[in-house]
């Protein structure tokens, strides 16, 4: 589905730029706060999921093993009526595939899968999560805001995450010290009529720990 093309770093200190799915395990180096994973969504994808009927976006929350993102991922869109075809096939195989990549490199027994239409200013705020892990990817809309936090301030410069381009963070679980100072947000677009469709993963290692 998406079109990937050695790594780089971004001009925001500690965000590596992946070319390839591999270049992502630049995210376990000392000092690396979020990776990118640089890549375009194929143009009759992303031109039939932007203008897909908001109410036929799939969504749901569920923990579950990496190998079953796949088969959850189809039926959530089964209960959400979206159409069958190729493009709905692109859709569930890219997540189950960044399931598989993003649980391999962290080394996650369990995933907590949250696949959600967004229209209001939900995470609005600059923040950073109280888990270990998280890749997020924005498949329809604007995607996840980031930048550098000094003394605890919002940061002066912000970047976008480009649409269907995953990104990994490192939560405040992360064991690595110190921190990095880097901040995400959802872009506040309450009010503007857009519809964004995001995938959340974050690293579980065990069921009861989730609970």
């Amino acid at each position: 589905m998406m079109l990937a093309r050695t790594m780089v770093r971004d001009a925001t200190a500690g965000v590596a730029i992946a070319e390839t799915p591999e270049d992502l395990t630049a995210f376990l180096k000392p000092g690396c706060a979020a990776a990118i994973w640089r890549r375009q969504p194929a143009p009759g994808f992303q031109n039939w999921i932007d203008t897909l009927d908001p109410t036929r976006l799939p969504q749901g929350r569920i923990i579950l093993r990496p190998h079953a993102v796949t088969m959850a991922v189809t039926e959530l869109c089964d209960i959400a009526k979206t159409p069958a075809g190729p493009e709905r096939e692109q859709l569930v195989g890219d997540i189950g595939a960044l399931a598989d990549i993003f649980a391999g490199l962290i080394q996650a027994s369990y995933l907590r899968l949250r696949l959600q239409p967004v229209t209001s200013n939900t995470c609005r705020k600059f923040h950073i999560d109280a888990i270990t892990a998280r890749l997020v990817c924005t498949y329809r809309g604007q995607g996840t805001q980031y930048g550098i936090s000094s003394a605890g301030q919002d940061p002066t410069r912000i970047f976008s995450v480009a649409t269907g381009a995953p990104i990994l963070l490192r939560g405040t679980r992360w064991p690595a010290t110190p921190a990095t100072g880097l901040l995400h947000r959802s872009p506040p677009i309450e009010g503007t009529g857009e519809t964004r469709l995001v995938l959340v993963l974050d690293a579980v290692d065990r069921m009861e720990d989730a609970i």
